[in-house]
């Protein structure tokens, strides 16, 4: 995507690292610079679009900084949108294509641990960088100039480290969200973080607590659907995961003395998350499966520990975090069912799966096959062999009773509310136990699934 090569000169305007190079910029994102580099204004783009490209990954958004103000930027551009005009940021529509374009500004003086006072515009790109939060979102790139590197952020890149502009500790006073930033970008690039970064982050960590659920949620979930989901360890090393996710601190201190577990039960959370796919609904699931555990276990007189019920307080624990970080009513009903049925102790048998069925739906249990098979493979190896033979044969049969289209739910059934009323019964509760009854038989002998035996029934 891109090749780089060093010069010796300086930049009088920046004094800083200049690097002649190519990065691939959308025709349409170098459409915008070159309009605002003809009326006389600087433009770049700037920030995660410049990182991916120098990591070869594709940007999902190409941002763009230039030192014209909102008003001449809405000037050149017929078609633009006040997105947060506020902040300097105006949204420039080409072929309905939108591209936020943004004066560079200095932040002034933050009160909330999340927004500045005041915001300044300023016609130096210097300026506008020093701002942001890490050295390796703060470069920028034109054809012209090349990348403008002051920070060292491409030297962070080589180095594969997550470190602050500047002072770290006025970073993270001016926005709390970057503390847990840094650790999500560490999971999304498998970077570790700079010393004195990690060192401000632990320090002010419990600043978190200023920042809204909603951003919270954003950035676990980011971490969570990233290549390494097993990094929210170091949310916890930090000290964290203490502020929004105590939940879990508390899984990191218990023991599963139990020949089917090799680790404790943090330990085994991470394990499993990182042996199943980046699925959000899956992630979440594995990361709270098991958290009932600290309150239930129990250890018999050989020293083994037991932890009965643990699905029902998992989900539970599952369904109070997930509301208290603002997650959709969807997504806390997926989650909380997955978990609370995560074991599936169903024997390997078609009228067992198509008892399954019934309680968690056609559409959850592929997910429910995968979430099991991750916490198989966060145990120890003792009879793992046999139980992923059975989590095997369990989706053949599922796949079996899709293809034969046997009723697994009240609305498979061949009679309906509707039938039984015509056959003579009055609506009401006996309705509704009827076709529980006949959805119990059918269970057993799906071949009985007819109007004509059912209904004899009656």
């Amino acid at each position: 995507m891109c090749g780089m090569r060093k010069t010796g000169q300086e930049n009088g305007l920046l004094g800083a690292c200049l690097l002649i190079m190519r990065i691939e910029v959308p025709r349409k994102a170098e459409k915008i610079i070159d309009a605002l580099q003809e009326h006389g204004y600087d433009a770049y783009v700037v920030g995660g679009c410049v990182r991916d490209s120098l990591l070869h990954r594709s940007p999902a958004d190409w941002d763009i900084t230039t030192s014209a103000t909102p008003a001449e930027v809405k000037k050149i551009f017929p078609r633009t949108v006040d997105t947060g005009i506020q902040h300097g940021t105006v949204t420039v529509l080409i072929e309905k294509e939108g591209f936020e374009v943004t004066t560079y500004r200095i932040d002034g003086e933050y009160e909330d641990s999340r927004h500045p006072k005041e915001v300044i515009f300023t016609p130096d790109l210097k300026e506008d960088l020093r701002r942001r939060d890490f050295t390796i979102n703060a470069m920028a790139y034109n054809h012209r100039t090349g990348l403008v590197d002051i920070f060292g952020g491409v030297e962070d890149l080589k180095n594969k480290v997550v470190r602050c502009v500047g002072d770290p500790g006025e970073r993270f006073t001016e926005d709390a969200l970057r503390i847990l930033r840094a650790v999500r970008f560490s999971a999304q690039l498998g970077f570790s973080i700079e010393e004195k970064t990690a060192g401000a982050a632990r320090e002010l960590g419990e600043t978190l607590e200023k920042i809204s659920a909603e951003r919270i949620q954003t950035e676990l979930v980011k971490l969570l659907v990233s290549p390494h989901p097993q990094y929210l360890k170091k949310a916890w090393e930090l000290g964290l995961t203490k502020i929004f996710l105590w939940e879990f601190d508390k899984a990191m201190e218990t023991p599963q003395e139990n020949p089917h577990h090799c680790y404790n039960v943090g330990e085994h959370t991470l394990k499993a998350m990182e042996a199943v796919k980046a699925d959000r609904i899956l992630r979440l699931t594995l990361l709270f499966h098991d958290l009932g555990k600290v309150e239930t276990r129990t250890r018999d007189e050989e020293g083994i520990d037991h932890f009965h019920g643990h699905p029902a307080q998992s989900e539970k624990i599952a369904r109070i975090v997930l509301k208290r970080l603002r997650f959709d009513n969807d997504t806390i009903n997926k989650v909380g069912k997955l978990v609370y049925w995560h074991e599936c102790p169903w024997q390997a048998a078609p009228r067992s799966v198509r008892r399954a069925l019934s309680k968690t739906g056609t559409e959850l249990f592929p997910l429910l096959l995968e979430v099991r098979r991750g916490d198989i493979m966060a145990q120890s190896t003792y009879h793992r062999k046999e139980k992923l033979e059975w989590l095997d044969r369990l989706g053949e049969i599922y796949e079996e009773i899709l293809r034969k289209k046997e009723c697994v739910s009240i609305k498979d059934l061949a009679v309906s509310g509707r039938d039984l009323i015509q056959a003579g019964m009055k609506p009401g509760k006996e309705i509704g136990e009827t076709l529980d009854r006949f959805l119990d038989i059918v269970l057993e002998n799906p071949e009985k699934n007819t109007k004509e035996y059912l209904l004899s029934l009656l």
